[in-house]
């Protein structure tokens, strides 16, 4: 699982997201109203015998075993393309086979691979004695070749600001850092190594490693592989800074014995077994990742043996599918790609890119899992993408409870973020949804720390999720017809449209508006047509007349790929991506720029420097760095995504929609900030002309996204 995002970001999208609830037992909650038409599958012999194989012990020992393999012996690590992944990926296949599964496959793909061998830096601290602290590490090419005496500078949180006058050359340079709520680690990383250091090391002082004084913290770098960085624990840093400072001098000579190792072009390996069903070519994917951070036991040991202990108890029980179940455990997905923004779930992009393109349009769902052995809030979270958030909402009232997790039952959130493997899978074409824990405590506390180990394990969750996803599998399973309700989408787009942002831009929104409401009338329509088919089939099912239930879904298959091509396409043309990686509709893009240059202009009219500077211009595209990096560095991490080929991208390419750059505004606002009555008038031309660019984009992209509504209703009208 992928990189947390800033406060601004993460609000909007709190805000933009479709929540459903579905309590497990009575609470005071407001409840979501049925939505009609959509009928579930009320459990059968099937469900049962698969719920009493469900071997939660099993799960448990299965993750803890997925750490006999390392790159790092004190610390744990198995990354990508490394000698670890690939023995933890042979150890998953020979399972897949112990288990019952069938047709094994073993699936080549090139990465970007990382051997982090080790970081042990020692220092004479004001004791006196020697002091040893153990490093974690990220993803670029730093090999001392045994022990190394090196000197090291402090340098605040590693700006630009914080590096001026500072003599930083072939040294390493220590910093502060908060990746939830200012920059990622790339940022002052490649500051620091465009003035020449040998190598940052990042102390986090909040967002993330909370638990403990002693966390370390990995993440994914997003950045070239010549720009080193090393994680130290806050309790380290505190004795390093003391002996800095003890030492009267700006750096102390300490000896550093490190070896971290990425190469290009690397083979690593996908993983997937089958319960080969009465349909050989229609499928239900089950995924999670085995690549992983320090033990990794929560992310992601537990997920594949989540996924596996799904498998066996499917196998144990005897359950025949109808389609054909596939458990796919995914190489690469912490990280895979150097020098790109998109850095992580690569084994999850190139299996349906690359390797598996086929199965876009045979596959009626991926359930992709993510730490699912802990109790992360009260109510437990499905994400999904918008169309299955109905049929979900619908099948979570059937789920058992689990007596002491989850009190507050089920809730359904959409859409789906970038942060894990689902959202490949997703854009690829696969409805896809996984079990979420991003607003969880724990992504502050344990998350990519050491702290994540069997010490977070919690077995009536791991339960709570077994029999979760295996029901809905088998649920999936005794559909006909993908269970996709295009309204959700289409609702949640007439929401985001800003009527005040859209008269302000001089754009006209009824035609869109109008285009989407009839879209909806048809959606409607083919939701109708659809509960009623698969109304008729499972009752066909149910009464194991198994000649009307073939001739049921002979006959709903070619609606079942019409639906399936409706859903690609409306994933292609209306999901984007904002500079801090949240999906977005295209024209939420230029919206929300028209709306931050237009305040920001307004309060520069009346003198009003800091407003813009400290609410709008940051809130614009990439601007957020261009506050405390040098334009180079702004620049870099700006031009690898406008620039990059589509390989480098993965699954961001085309994604962006535009950037405006305002660094030479920002820094200009940021001097004249101190000054009397400054003369603003360059700065208001500038962003005077930069709004007047966004409404014509804003205008441009509601004409296309009008279109492809029209097109999308027209699919649906089809369908009908």
């Amino acid at each position: 699982m992928k990189k947390m995002v800033s406060y601004l970001t993460l609000s909007m999208l709190v805000a933009t997201s479709l929540v459903a609830c579905t309590p497990n037992e009575d609470t005071s909650k407001d409840k979501k109203e049925p939505v009609e038409d959509v009928k579930t599958i009320p459990l059968s012999d099937e469900k049962d015998k698969y719920l009493s194989e469900v071997d939660v012990e099993y799960a448990f020992e299965f993750a803890k075993g997925m750490e006999e393999y390392k790159t790092n012996e004190k610390l744990g690590y198995r990354t990508a393309g490394s000698e670890a992944e690939r023995k933890t990926g042979e150890k998953i296949e020979e399972e897949m086979k112990k288990i019952g599964l069938t047709e094994v496959t073993k699936d080549a793909f090139t990465v970007d691979s990382w051997e982090f061998e080790k970081a042990d830096l020692s220092f004479t601290d004001t004791a006196g004695k020697e002091y040893l602290a153990v490093l974690g590490g990220y993803q670029a090419n730093f090999d001392t070749n045994g022990v190394k005496e090196l000197e090291v500078v402090y340098a605040g949180k590693g700006t630009a600001a914080d590096l001026e006058g500072l003599d930083i050359k072939g040294k390493l340079v220590l910093i502060d850092i908060n990746q939830r709520e200012e920059w990622w680690i790339n940022y002052p990383a490649y500051q620091a190594h465009v003035k020449g250091a040998a190598a940052v090391i990042a102390v986090q002082e909040a967002g993330y490693g909370e638990v403990d004084p002693d966390a370390l913290n990995a993440q994914d770098i997003c950045g070239p592989d010549d720009a080193p960085a090393f994680s130290m624990s806050q309790t380290d840093a505190v004795e390093l800074k003391k002996a800095l400072e003890a030492s009267e001098q700006e750096t102390l000579t300490v000896k550093f014995d490190a070896k971290s190792t990425v190469k290009k072009d690397q083979e690593t390996y996908n993983y997937y077994g089958k319960i080969v069903g009465k349909d050989p070519d229609s499928y239900i994917l089950l995924s999670a990742h085995y690549d992983s951070y320090f033990a990794g036991f929560q992310d992601d040991n537990a997920a594949i043996a989540l996924m596996l202990g799904i498998a066996k108890g499917m196998v144990d029980s005897g359950y025949q599918p109808e389609k054909t179940l596939v458990f796919n455990a995914l190489a690469a997905e912490e990280w895979g790609k150097s020098n790109s923004r998109y850095d992580w779930s690569t084994g999850a992009y190139n299996q349906i890119f690359n390797i598996h393109p086929e199965w876009v349009g045979k596959t009626f769902a991926n359930l992709n899992f993510e730490l699912p052995a802990y109790e992360h809030t009260t109510e437990d979270e499905i994400r999904s993408v918008y169309e299955l958030n109905n049929y979900l909402t619908e099948f979570a009232k059937e789920v058992p409870t689990v007596a002491g997790v989850y009190k507050d039952g089920i809730s359904v959130v959409s859409p789906l973020r970038t942060w894990s493997d689902d959202f490949s899978f997703g854009i690829a074409g696969v409805p896809a949804l996984r079990n979420d824990f991003q607003d969880s405590e724990f992504m502050k506390t344990h998350y990519h720390s050491q702290f994540d180990n069997e010490d977070t394990y919690n077995a009536d969750a791991l339960e709570f999720h077994l029999n979760l996803y295996g029901l809905l599998t088998i649920h999936y399973d005794q559909t006909a017809i993908v269970p996709l309700d295009f309204t959700t989408r289409l609702q949640a787009m007439k929401d985001l449209i800003d009527a005040d942002v859209f008269e302000q831009a001089s754009v006209a929104s009824d035609h869109l508006t109008k285009e989407i409401d009839q879209a909806i009338a048809s959606a409607q329509e083919v939701n109708k047509k659809v509960a009623d088919m698969n109304n008729e089939y499972a009752a066909a099912l149910e009464k194991e007349d198994a000649d009307q239930a073939k001739k049921l879904y002979d006959e709903s298959r070619e609606l079942n790929s019409g639906l399936l091509a409706a859903y690609k396409y409306a994933e292609d043309q209306f999901v984007r991506l904002t500079w801090e990686d949240e999906p977005i509709f295209p024209h939420e893009h230029a919206q929300n720029n028209v709306k931050n240059l237009a305040a920001s202009i307004e309060a520069l009219s009346t003198g009003d420097i800091a407003t813009p500077l400290d609410e709008y211009l940051y809130a614009i595209d990439n601007n957020w760095y261009a506050y405390d990096f040098d334009q180079e560095v702004f620049n870099y991490f700006t031009d690898y995504v406008i620039k990059a080929p589509k390989e480098q991208l993965m699954w961001g390419a085309g994604r962006i929609v535009d950037h405006e750059d305002l660094f030479d505004t920002i820094q200009s606002l940021k001097t004249k900030k101190e000054q009397t009555k400054p003369d603003l008038s360059v700065e208001i031309t500038t962003l005077t002309n930069a709004l007047d660019r966004q409404k014509k984009l804003l205008e441009q992209t509601v004409t296309d996204e009008t279109a492809s509504v029209k097109n999308l209703g027209e699919l649906l009208s089809e369908l009908k």
